[in-house]
This record gives C-alpha cells, sequence and structure tokens, in this order.
C-alpha cells in the first residue's frame, strides 16, 4: 500500500473541499465593496452564517496533514512562505472578528467593519494565491532546507496567482447569492457573475499559456504525446463551464451558475496539479522524498479513517439543515 499517494490525495481532498467552501465564503466579502444597502449586505452575510466557520476546518485539517504526512515539505514551504502565509493568517483573524462584530455594532461602527470585513476576505484569498502561485514556481532546497530568499514570493507569477483567486472567489460568491438569493440582490449578482467569468476566462489563459513559456518542465507534462490527448479533456471542460456559465439566465435554475463556477475552480486547480506532479516541492522533491516513516503514516492514517467521515456528515448535515433561499427576515443574531 503506496501510504505516501494516498496522504497526498487526504491532502489535495481537503485543500479542494476549503477551495469549494471557503472560496464562496470569502467570495461574499470579495463581493460586499459592489453592494452598498444595509440589508443587502448582512443578506449576503446571512447566506453563509450558519456554515462559514465550519468550512475552515478543512484548511486546518490539510495543514496538519502536511506536517504530519510530509514534514519535509510543511518545513520547505513555511519557511519560504513565512510572510504571505502570516499575512493570510492574520487576514482570516480579522475577517473572523469582523464578522461578529459587525452585527453587534453600533450603527455608527458599522462601516468600519464592513471594510474589514472585506479587506480581511481580500487579502485572505490573495495571500493564499500568492501562495499557490509560488509552490507552481517552485522552491530551491538544499539538502533538507529552504535555500532561497524570504522574498522570493514577490515575483510577478505568484502575485498574478493571487488576483486570480480573488475572480475565482469572487465567481463562487456571486453564484452562491444567485442561489441563496432573490429579487434584486439576485440579478445584482447575475450581472456581476458575467463580469467575473471574463476575467475567470481572461486569467485562466494568461496562465495557461505564461506556465508552460516559463517552465519547460510544464510544457513537457502538457504538449508531449500521448499526454497531449489524454489531458485535452481538462481545459476542454473548463472552456465548456465557462460558456455554460456565461449562458446562464435568470429562468434558468438556480444553482446552476453555482455548480458551473465550482467546475470551473476545480479544473483550474486540477490543470495546476497536473503541471507539478509528482512533486510536492517543484522542481525537485516528490511526493515519496517529502513523506514520513511509514509507521507515522499508518498511525496517522488510523485517526483520519475516523475523523474524515465524522467531518464529512457535520458538514453535510449542516449545509442540508441550511439549504434553500435566505430570508430576509431572519437574522443571524
Amino acid at each position: 500500500m503506496d501510504l505516501a499517494m494516498i496522504w497526498f490525495g487526504i491532502i489535495v481532498f481537503a485543500t479542494l473541499m476549503y477551495i469549494v467552501m471557503d472560496g464562496f465564503d470569502l467570495g461574499i466579502g470579495i463581493l460586499m465593496p459592489f453592494i452598498t444597502e444595509r440589508e443587502e449586505r448582512d443578506l449576503m452575510v446571512n447566506s453563509v452564517a450558519p456554515v462559514w466557520d465550519g468550512n475552515e476546518t478543512w484548511l486546518v485539517l490539510g495543514g496538519a496533514a502536511l506536517f504530519g504526512a510530509f514534514p519535509l515539505a510543511y518545513a520547505v514551504i513555511v519557511d519560504a512562505l513565512t510572510i504571505p502565509l502570516t499575512l493570510m493568517l492574520v487576514a482570516l483573524i480579522f475577517r473572523g472578528v469582523a464578522f461578529e462584530f459587525r452585527f453587534k455594532a453600533l450603527p455608527g461602527h458599522h462601516g468600519f467593519w464592513d471594510t474589514a470585513f472585506m479587506a480581511g476576505s481580500i487579502f485572505a484569498t490573495f495571500f493564499q494565491g500568492v501562495t499557490v502561485g509560488a509552490v507552481i514556481e517552485g522552491f530551491p532546497v538544499e539538502g533538507r532546507a529552504f535555500a532561497g530568499g524570504g522574498l522570493d514570493w514577490l515575483a510577478p507569477f505568484p502575485l498574478f496567482c493571487g488576483i486570480g483567486l480573488i475572480i475565482a472567489y469572487g465567481l463562487l460568491g456571486a453564484t452562491w447569492l444567485i442561489m441563496k438569493t432573490e429579487h434584486a440582490l439576485q440579478m445584482r449578482m447575475y450581472h456581476l457573475s458575467r463580469r467575473l467569468v471574463v476575467l475567470m476566462a481572461i486569467s485562466i489563459a494568461i496562465v495557461s499559456v505564461w506556465t508552460p513559456f516559463a517552465y519547460p518542465g510544464v510544457a513537457d507534462r502538457w504538449f508531449s504525446l500521448p499526454n497531449l490527448l489524454i489531458l485535452s479533456p481538462v481545459p476542454l471542460l473548463t472552456a465548456l463551464c465557462l460558456l455554460r456559465l456565461w449562458r446562464t439566465r435568470p429562468d434558468h435554475a438556480h444553482h446552476r451558475p453555482f455548480i458551473m463556477a465550482l467546475c470551473v475552480t476545480l479544473l483550474g486547480f486540477t490543470g495546476l496539479g497536473i503541471s507539478i506532479w509528482p512533486h510536492i516541492i517543484p522542481p525537485s522533491i516528490t511526493i515519496w522524498q517529502a513523506a514520513s516513516p511509514q509507521q507515522s503514516l499508518q498511525f496517522m492514517l488510523i485517526g483520519a479513517v475516523f475523523i474524515i467521515p465524522v467531518i464529512l456528515m457535520y458538514t453535510y448535515w449542516s449545509y442540508r439543515v441550511f439549504s434553500g433561499k435566505v430570508n430576509p427576515d431572519e437574522a443571524y443574531h
């Protein structure tokens, strides 16, 4: 049994679950600057209020699994990305505080906490994207230690990935609100989502051209035969989902845009994963080289077998209970 592969799959699954669930959650804050009415802002926040804190469980699970199963990768990534990871966590904390305080604040303080919520959402998303871009770009490693500088992440590609993720989460947030709201706010989200689809398509196209030209290994992975034929469904399905999302109208099923946005986001991250496989620390360290001893992987897997189903059941139940449209007359607090 290849335990390194199993744990890599668990980390990928946890990461994708976080992207899916906390993506639209962060997208609410990203979109809030476009909405000025207090009632509509409250409705946006109420659409995620019952589930938002549980969404970040997957981020904790992914980070803990990386630390336990691939300690070399954890050490290198944390050393290389100390600044963006710290700023991301600060933004998430500030955003969480603002989420709660905006409901209880005095009328004169609402603007401050709304701004804090928006800023926390935008910066947390941006630094998540920077982290993804920096991992794809790779890290210089000597022996078992990071050999680069603390500001290597301040490069064009990671910074562009940060902007691209803001667009992706904004699209998830807009389509989530299409599914959860009605009337004027829903129509605003339809208009916003069409613009975001265009920006998302441009971002994906730029990354798709940038990575093969900048990194020859990525070009070999995608454009050599038979890989070109085997991997072609990924970009084709992405284009199809973007087209279907663009063509969505208010008279269609309200859940369709959100499903299409999820598919686009997941396909985009699938493409990035294919580009760096099997390296967990590009361009040289594979998942097997970075893995913990077999005994450690076996011991942790016993706990994961019990913990992950419990998280999945809790997640399913919470979304099941709070499914359907948000009622404007019902408040979080």
